[in-house]
């Protein structure tokens, strides 16, 4: 009995292994960020951000992926249509690193070894932590101490995938963060001089992304057996 069962784990192992499926990329594109500063559109990359990917095609409807992404965050109330903050002059540059896991939902079955199935959009899940420099006190006028500070994101985002050739196949993506935070523009509740804005809003930033990725595994794209 005790043999049986462990030829059918020995099975159902060598199974797994040969029906993992994986896909690596880099992902570049544009940054940008909403909150007390600079413009209040969505979508306006105005930083680069490159990054790194996994996916793992657990089926053809659904891939489980990690990425860490590097960008800088930067506004300028100069860009802004609202006449306030373009008389108030205030400009910030950030540095960010994020870290995310989660899903992509396909519309349509993807699978890179058929000729029919090789393009679908999908919505893409996740939950992400990442960090950024935060002000700490200020020693003189002008001048302050910063801290690197974590904190939650919660990502959600729109994605279109379709084959380039052989394994190689490219995205394009569009990702919105809501974080917990209202400093990633350096606004602090104890130093006057960073008082600005709405303490109560806390800020957002989005990806605008294009990402080249490779798939192996075997099969080359999940196919059902």
């Amino acid at each position: 009995m005790k043999k049986t069962f462990l030829f059918l784990i020995i099975l159902n192992l060598a199974t797994l292994v040969q029906a993992q499926i994986h896909e690596i990329g880099i992902n570049v594109g544009g940054s940008n960020y909403i909150g007390d500063v600079g413009r209040e559109s969505y979508f306006y990359p105005n930083s680069i951000a490159a990054g790194v990917l996994y996916k793992y095609n657990s089926n053809p409807r659904i891939a489980w992926r990690a990425a860490f992404t590097y960008t800088r965050i930067t506004a300028d109330d100069a860009d802004a249509k609202n006449r306030v903050r373009k008389n108030r002059g205030i400009s910030f540059t950030n540095t960010l690193k994020e870290l995310s896991l989660g899903l992509d939902f396909n519309f349509w079955e993807y699978d890179l070894s058929t000729i029919d199935k090789t393009a679908t959009p999908y919505i893409i899940f996740e939950a992400a932590v990442f960090s950024t420099l935060a002000p700490q006190k200020e020693i003189s006028p002008g001048n302050y101490t910063y801290k690197n500070q974590y904190s939650f994101a919660i990502p959600f985002g729109i994605g279109y995938k379709t084959k380039l050739v052989k394994d190689f196949s490219v995205a394009l993506e569009l990702k919105a963060r809501y974080t917990f935070i209202n400093n990633i523009d350096y606004n602090h509740k104890d130093i006057k001089a960073l008082q600005f804005g709405n303490i109560h809003n806390n800020d957002w930033y989005m990806f605008s992304t294009v990402s080249f990725i490779y798939t192996f595994g075997r099969p080359p794209c999940y196919a059902p057996r």
